[in-house]
């Protein structure tokens, strides 16, 4: 079980296999051999994940899959989380940052690309902003910059509500059009709202219920909006349209104020990158191109006139014009 003494707790993280280790056994079978030499010769790029509100690396394997295909990627309990420690609060969102910029650092790496998913969306961008030297690029997903901009919805208001009522509001800010006569015609996203409601009906620990209170706390005072400005890196900004806990707008309002950043809006709600096939191949995309290039694009000066209330198939494009 992985873990490092990092700001006097200890964080349980995981890192997917580097390609040349993975190849060397591949090597082994000779059918594959070849290709697999081939592969050995380029390593996969670094990629921090940082994970959103409650979330442990235990219940986010399907989405770490997707990028453990792709790139060397370290993702760790945060604290008050999973196998993380538990300390007493509060928390902070600067010690959420210091504690992934440790982690990377524990691991050898001085500089590297971040997907940050709602909360760890917040993160990354307070990790950006306070040390934009060491990342590479930046992938901010269903989030919010806090402050003048737009804050994401208050889920620390949740916690004093029974367990149907917070159900029922969990579901309808996790997709605004999830009514039970949309979730009567739409099975896949049936089965998203199942899953949902699942993972939240748990029986939790006091202990457990604590840690992720603490995050919540922290979560409430999240406000980058001032200081985006000082990130450099090429940025990826992703919203659904019908997101409810991190509305669209606010994730134009990050784009807005990152020169070098594009920003996509998808089918979907807060979990939009489940329901549009599109999210996870434009994202991996990204971070693998930049990670190839190295170079920063010209910066873009135009929007897609496509309104971002329109339902399409296909993500709308807006381009940040600083």
């Amino acid at each position: 079980m992985p873990a490092a003494y990092l700001n006097d707790i200890e964080i349980y993280f995981e890192r997917s296999e580097p390609r040349d280790q993975a190849s060397e056994r591949a090597s082994e079978r000779a059918s594959e051999r070849a290709s697999e030499r081939a592969s050995a010769q380029a390593p996969r790029a670094r990629l921090l994940f940082i994970n959103g509100s409650g979330a442990t690396l235990a219940a986010s394997q399907p989405m770490l899959g997707q990028f453990s295909k792709h790139f060397d990627l370290l993702a760790h309990d945060q604290r008050g989380l999973g196998r993380t420690s538990i300390p007493e609060g509060p928390y902070t969102m600067a010690q959420y940052a210091a504690d992934a910029a440790a982690l990377a650092e524990c691991v050898g790496w001085s500089s590297y690309s971040v997907i940050g998913v709602s909360f760890g969306g917040m993160v990354a961008q307070e990790l950006a902003v306070t040390f934009p030297d060491r990342i590479e690029s930046l992938a901010l997903v269903c989030t919010s910059p806090g402050g003048a901009s737009g804050s994401s919805f208050p889920l620390h208001t949740l916690a004093d509500m029974n367990t149907s009522e917070r159900a029922d509001i969990g579901l309808r800010i996790l997709d605004e059009r999830f009514t039970p006569e949309w979730l009567e015609v739409h099975p896949n996203d049936r089965i998203l709202a199942d899953i949902m409601v699942r993972r939240g009906g748990h029986e939790k620990s006091t202990e457990v219920l604590r840690g992720e209170m603490l995050q919540l706390q922290a979560r409430r005072h999240h406000d980058v909006w001032d200081r985006l400005s000082v990130i450099t890196c090429p940025t990826f900004v992703a919203s659904g349209r019908y997101d409810g806990i991190a509305p669209i707008s606010n994730g134009e309002a990050i784009a807005s104020q990152i020169a070098n950043s594009q920003f996509r809006a998808y089918e979907g709600g807060h979990a939009f990158f489940y329901q549009d096939r599109q999210a996870f191949p434009d994202i991996i995309e990204f971070l693998q191109r930049d990670s190839r290039s190295r170079t920063k694009p010209a910066r873009l000066t135009q929007h897609d006139e496509t309104s971002a209330t329109e339902a399409t198939n296909e993500p709308v494009i807006r381009l940040s014009t600083r």
